[in-house]
């Protein structure tokens, strides 16, 4: 049975801490469930809390007037979700909804603002992930306006496979259109190719990725670039001895 207690293990980015920064922040992080679905928070929305994801996947979105959306990131296990809170802005710059239901460790905004400046390795991690963040948004804004809708697909169906523990995501293909702010003919067309080539298997709203290399090779090279830039945060803030209560 997994334990209650919060083990920063669980969230690349906590796992970076020094044991005793992480003792510090500790009784400030609580333990969260999040189902597929729930809105954290709106664009221009006060953040009352921050989210460091563990299990769950969390989609940041875009939406426009007439309600039309697109994502525009993807967070998992890697980050946080609500870094505006640390720079001082606590409004959200985007809409953040879960897409993958799991658990997260939940942090009040300000509690993070101020732990941050009191703890410079929690800054560190923190400004580094947002600048791969803001490099997933860049990338994922120049893929949506010159690459083939086939290999957009590829590309978030990678994105979002890394941040699971398995090969199967629980998305509709009505739920990936909008996603990528597209018409869900076109997922569904790029859905039966890949289907048809074996990489993948889709059945009553779960997709199977059966031949992840192959998924890979029919990608843009925008999911490579965001992979790449990923990579060398953790190798730059690999993980340090950390409390493993």
């Amino acid at each position: 049975m997994q334990s209650t207690f919060p083990r920063p293990s669980q969230n690349r980015l906590l796992a970076t801490l020094p044991a005793s920064d992480w003792l510090a922040i500790n009784a400030l992080v609580e333990w969260v469930e999040l189902p597929r679905g729930k809105l954290l928070y709106e664009a221009g929305m006060g953040l009352t809390h921050v989210y460091f994801p563990t299990t769950a996947v969390v989609s940041l979105t875009s939406t426009m007037k007439d309600g039309a959306s697109a994502e525009i990131a993807v967070v998992g296990c890697e980050g946080v979700v609500g870094v505006c809170a640390f720079m001082g802005d606590l409004r959200s710059l985007s809409n953040a909804v879960v897409q993958g239901a799991g658990q997260a460790l939940r942090m009040r905004a300000a509690d993070l603002r101020e732990a941050s400046r009191q703890s410079a390795p929690l800054m560190q991690a923190l400004l580094g992930y947002t600048q791969v963040l803001f490099a997933q948004m860049a990338q994922t804004s120049a893929c949506s306006r010159h690459h083939a809708l086939d290999q957009q697909l590829c590309r978030w169906l990678l994105l979002h496979l890394d941040r699971l523990s398995g090969n199967e995501l629980a998305v509709t293909q009505e739920r990936i259109a909008q996603m990528l702010g597209v018409r869900r003919e076109g997922v569904t067309v790029g859905a039966l190719r890949l289907q048809k080539a074996g990489v993948i298997r889709y059945a009553r709203g779960r997709i199977a990725v059966l031949d992840r290399a192959g998924l890979e090779e029919r990608c843009c090279e925008c999911y490579a670039v965001v992979k790449v830039a990923y990579d060398r945060l953790q190798q730059a803030c690999s993980p340090r001895e950390v409390c493993a209560a």
